[in-house]
Order: C-alpha cells, then structure tokens, then sequence
C-alpha cells in the first residue's frame, strides 16, 4: 500500500534542527563505525566524522575561539580531509586471512551526495595492488580480429574522451546479510558500492580500429595484477557502453582502482571491471576462467549452478539512519540513503516506516542518472516509538527490488552473491538503531 507524504512545515523542520544543535544528547548523537578489525575509532556525530562530545563554551559564539586568533595552515600540494574527519575510512573485512586477496568497505553512512570521494573508494584485491609504471604499460587486444594492436597509454590517451558518472558494486555486496541480519552498519552490509566520475576512452572507437571479427561473441578481459584476474565478457557489451578508463573524479586513477587503465562495464558487477586492463582476447565461447568457474556463480537451491550472472539488480539502502547510529529525541528526521540500478536509471524509490506495511514514495534527487546512485529523501516525524525502516527501489524497466522472502524462494540459501533484497532498520523506543530481517 502506498500513501501520499504528508507535507512538513518549515517551521517544524527547523525546530527539530534546532533542537539537535542546542539540546544535550541532540537528535544526530551517533557512535562509532568499525569492522572486527579495524582500529578503534571514537564515537561519531552520526552526520559528520567529527567525534561526537560536548563542545567547549568558551568556543562558542559570541566568544572568539582559539582559531580565529593565529593564522591557520599554509597551501598545500595535495588537499587532505581535514582532521577532525580521520575517522571517516574504509574498514576492512574481517572474513579474509590475508590483506592481499580481501576487500574493505566504503563509509556510506558518513558520505552526502552521490559521489565517493577517491580516498573512500572501496577495494577489492586478488594478489595486492601491483605498482604500474605507466610509461611501460600496454594493452593487447588480439584474438578474433583483423588488426592486432598493441597500445601505449599515450596512444590510448589519443583517442576522443569521454566522462561518464556510474556505480560500481563488488557481486558480493550484502553478502553476509542471506541467513541472519550481521552487518552491525551499513558500511559493512552495504559497504561495496561507491560511484565515480569516470574519464576515459569508448571502447567501440578502439574495437572500430582493430575490426573485430563479426563471430567473436565473447572476450578475455585480463588484468596485469600478480592474480592476473581475467573475466569473460560479452562482446555486445563492449560495443554498448565499455570505457577504458583512466581517471576517476577528474585525477588519474589511484592504484588500487586500477591505475593506470581498468575497464569500466557500467551496471556489471565490480568485478568484471578488470582493473589494471593489460589484454583483450576475442573468441567464439566464454573463456572459462579460474575467478569465472571457481568463484562468481550463483549456486540456486536446485543444486544447480548460473554463471555469467553480469548485471547488478535494482537495489537501495537506507544510510541515516541506520544500524550503528542513534536518534536522540523525537520529532523531525530526514530519512536518506542510495539507490542504484545495473539497467538503467532508478524510476522511484518508497519508504516504509512501519515494517513494509505501508509505504510512501520518497524525494529523488536530481540528476537521476543511468547506473549511477541516485539519493533519496523522505521527511518524517519520529514518534519515539519503536520502528522498522526500509527502502524499495524501481528503476526505469519495472523492476522492484525484492523483500528478503521473495529472493530466498527464488534463489535459496545457497547464494553468496547478487543480494539485493530490502534492507530493515529497527530504531528502538531509545532511538538506538540495529540491523534485523523484518
């Protein structure tokens, strides 16, 4: 069932802000956000990365505080975030024995907008990230084509640009929520996901030069890491929308995303997206690698396995608030979180603050973007009685982001990756705010 928002006055909107900046243990008091192995952090304002304590009066306006007395930092380089936020970092997995083939996960709850800062973007590694002298590195393409070529950055670099912004999420986001509600954030449930500005060349100009051969359906993607992470992919997906990036967010790639050249796969899952692109094969059959057999399948509860599970569904979560954090007293809460969908634009996303028994839609911000995060926002007046918070997702083919029970009965508990059911909150009379499956 889906009902109409009711409007919120501006009056009330602000006095619930002001409450939050005036009141002792205001509305945004908020805790610390860590995996099982990542360092202490203190406790933080759930809005910020600051940490969360009482100010000093003698700070406070109309006082003048110490740093308006002596002449700050001078210019710098190379722009760093400013102290006060160290705590906003990615924090690493806890389920993997070495550092080397792991992966760690982005602060969602702590970003605004719909863009991941490069520093925050979440890492993936099969064999460590390799130190790639870009002067020395080449791409191959070869296999099924008429012209083999061999190509330097700078011959890449020649070649029309384009930027493009869109989403990348690791298969096995959300993986550890199938069985029982684990992550005790959103970083850690939903931390595989961040979204870039992507600056590179359309792999069709490139593909257009070679000539491929009209029978080659499928091409090897290898990378130039110590795994040599090779995936299959679909040749018609290289003609559509394939880039051979190398910058990101308007600065070249860090090495961990890739640098000095990585092919971007827009909605694929993450790991198609062989970073570190060194060779392109093109053949007739898939070409069955290691990380395509192995790993990267969906086991369904037939027993039976699917591969080559490419596109990463409609999906959405809820970032404020959620587990970890904290509401401080009732009354005004602007509820935000991400959407994102591997075909296309997300269409509307609806909130349910009564466990998915009613549900209203939800402000999408502009612009909505095809596979890319798109932020939504719905005003609320909590109660201070217990709730459940959810979000759905519907992108532009009519596809609805499944609930829990829906994607057990089609798929089983056999799956590890492609999660993308409804996500819950429960918020607690005392405004605490955990996972649960609801």
């Amino acid at each position: 069932m889906r009902e109409s928002p009711k409007p919120l006055s501006r009056r009330r909107a602000l006095a619930g802000a002001s409450s939050a900046a005036f009141g002792a243990g205001a509305l945004l008091a908020g805790r610390s956000v860590r995996a099982a192995t990542a360092p202490a952090l203190p406790r933080l304002n759930d809005r910020g990365g600051w940490p969360d304590e009482a100010p000093d009066a003698a700070d406070l306006p109309p006082n003048v505080p110490p740093w308006m007395q002596t002449p700050g930092r001078p210019l710098s380089p190379y722009g760093i975030p400013s102290p006060h936020e160290s705590a906003v970092v990615r924090v690493p997995t806890n389920l993997t024995p070495t550092a080397l083939a792991s992966w760690n996960f982005t602060p969602l709850q702590h970003l605004h907008g719909t863009i991941t800062p490069n520093g925050l973007h979440f890492e993936r590694l099969h064999a460590g990230v390799p130190d790639i002298d870009p002067a020395q590195h080449r791409l191959l393409i070869h296999g099924m084509v008429k012209r083999p070529l061999v190509l330097s950055m700078d011959d890449l670099m020649r070649y029309p640009s384009v930027s493009r912004i869109h989403f990348l999420e690791c298969s096995g986001n959300t993986l550890t929520e199938w069985r029982a509600p684990v992550g005790k954030t959103v970083q850690v449930t939903h931390g595989l996901l961040s979204c870039a500005e992507w600056t590179g060349v359309p792999l069709a100009a490139v593909l257009d030069a070679v000539g491929v051969d009209p029978k080659a359906k499928w091409a090897l993607a290898e990378g130039a890491d110590a795994a040599a992470m090779a995936r299959s992919i679909p040749v018609a997906k290289l003609w559509d929308d394939a880039i051979l990036a190398f910058a990101q967010n308007g600065e070249m790639l860090r090495p961990s995303q890739g640098y000095p050249l990585r092919l971007l796969l827009p909605g694929f899952e993450g790991n198609t997206n062989i970073k570190w692109l060194r060779r392109l094969k093109f053949g007739t059959a898939p070409f069955e690698t290691y990380e395509e057999t192995a790993y990267y399948t969906e086991l369904m509860k037939s027993g039976l396995a699917r591969q080559f599970n490419f596109v990463m569904e409609a999906k959405s979560v809820i970032t404020y608030p959620s587990a970890g954090q904290k509401l401080g007293r009732p009354g005004f809460c602007q509820i935000t979180g991400l959407a994102w969908s591997g075909n296309g634009r997300v269409s509307r996303v609806d909130i349910s603050t009564a466990r998915g028994q009613h549900w209203q839609s939800a402000e999408l911000q502009q612009p909505v973007l095809s596979r890319a995060l798109t932020r939504f926002r719905f005003n609320w007046e909590w109660t201070g009685r217990p709730a459940v918070l959810q979000s759905r997702c519907f992108d532009e083919t009519g596809y609805v982001q499944p609930t829990l029970p829906q994607l057990v009965s089609a798929r089983g508990l056999n799956s590890v990756y492609h999660m993308n059911a409804i996500q819950s909150w429960q918020i607690a009379a005392g405004g605490e705010v955990t996972n649960v499956h609801a």
